[in-house]
């Protein structure tokens, strides 16, 4: 009875990791085209020995590609390195692989990010012992403020703007086996300063691709989410002409994903049908309508943010935040519609009963 029972618990255990494995392999931010090029900046000054320069990037908010800003990020271990994130072309759509922490930089889609990143490896410094040597022939470092420092040039790199892997005018790069097996190291993901630094991307209209067309107004910063502090750079060109597809408007408005994004409730006015006792009940109705609806919207914010702030702690992945957004999104809209329909019936309700014998009466 005891090896049977032992037996299925070991069958329950291997069927739930399973189906952990396939719900986590389904969560995934695909879009149909692909990003804009990487935008024209330079690197903020590095701010202190122990920070590692980690590119900026485009990033997918379910309506438009936003621009995170490059920066400089405390590392969060002795010896570990940055792999940025990328997009690939998978037969279908552009993918987004997450950049992570690891001992090594791995594959990160043959993209130039500069700044070190250039496609294969990473050429901005390297660690001896506990302390990182910055490379001064591609990092912004200030010797008298850091003395791990060296100056080797790197040539022969991939010029291309390009911010994606295969697909039409895609980077043209696979990873090489040793890359794959840097792939499966011991990794972290984004630190809780990452993670906020990518919310505050997300939240800055200016920062879209529809808006900015490839132009980011903050292209990088010196810290993590300093995006009005000094160390601010702005893009001084576009990397390429950008064109998202015709069905899309050029300055897309992204649909509300909170209720606090919304345009206010409006007030109830005073009715006027000439019955004063009419009115008095209909203005009860309305003020009654108005408080419910004020406090499902401020229900919902608060049921949201919970949410939010749960994946923060949890410093969930991208594909996480991304998935809960478009939840979001989506209970929003249908809060927002369930109103209109309600204050449209009670208008309707409200109007005064047609009379026979007016105008037009045989």
């Amino acid at each position: 009875m005891r090896l049977s029972s032992l037996f299925r618990f070991l069958f329950l255990v291997l069927f739930l990791l399973g189906g952990a494995a396939a719900a986590s392999a389904q969560i995934a931010i695909s879009v149909s085209f692909g990003p804009p090029p990487i935008p024209v900046y330079e690197q903020p000054l590095c701010p202190g020995e122990g920070y590692i320069w980690t590119p900026g990037y485009w990033a997918w908010d379910g309506y438009d590609y936003y621009w995170v800003p490059g920066t400089w990020v405390l590392v969060p271990e002795v010896g570990f390195f940055w792999t940025p994130g990328y997009w690939a072309w998978e037969g279908s759509a552009y993918f987004f692989h997450e950049g992570y922490w690891g001992p090594h930089v791995g594959f990160y889609g043959g993209i130039n990010y500069g700044f070190g990143y250039f496609g294969r490896g990473y050429e901005g410094g390297h660690w001896e012992g506990r302390h990182f040597f910055y490379n001064r022939a591609v990092n912004n470092v200030d010797p008298r403020r850091v003395h791990n420092v060296y100056h080797s040039e790197v040539h022969g790199y991939n010029a291309s703007r390009v911010s994606y892997n295969g697909g039409a005018g895609g980077i043209n790069a696979r990873a090489t086996s040793e890359e794959e097996a840097l792939g499966r190291e011991r990794r972290m993901g984004l630190l809780p300063a990452q993670t906020q630094h990518l919310e505050a991307a997300r939240g800055d209209r200016e920062l879209r691709a529809s808006v900015n067309l490839g132009r980011p107004s903050i292209a990088a910063t010196s810290r993590p989410g300093a995006f009005h502090e000094r160390g601010v750079v702005a893009a001084s060109e576009a990397g390429g002409r950008y064109e998202p597809p015709a069905n899309r408007p050029g300055h897309a408005v992204r649909p509300a994903i909170h209720p606090n994004e919304l345009p206010p409730l409006e007030r109830p006015g005073a009715p006027n049908s000439g019955n004063p006792k009419l009115d008095q009940k209909y203005l009860h109705q309305q003020q009654k309508l108005y408080q419910d609806q004020s406090k499902e919207r401020q229900k919902l914010q608060q049921q949201q943010e919970k949410e939010d702030r749960n994946l923060a702690r949890r410093n969930a992945s991208e594909a996480n935040r991304q998935q809960t957004e478009l939840r979001h999104q989506q209970q929003t809209q249908q809060q927002l519609q369930r109103h209109q329909q309600q204050q449209q019936q009670l208008h309707q309700k409200q109007q005064p009963p047609h009379k026979p014998g007016g105008p037009g009466r045989p």
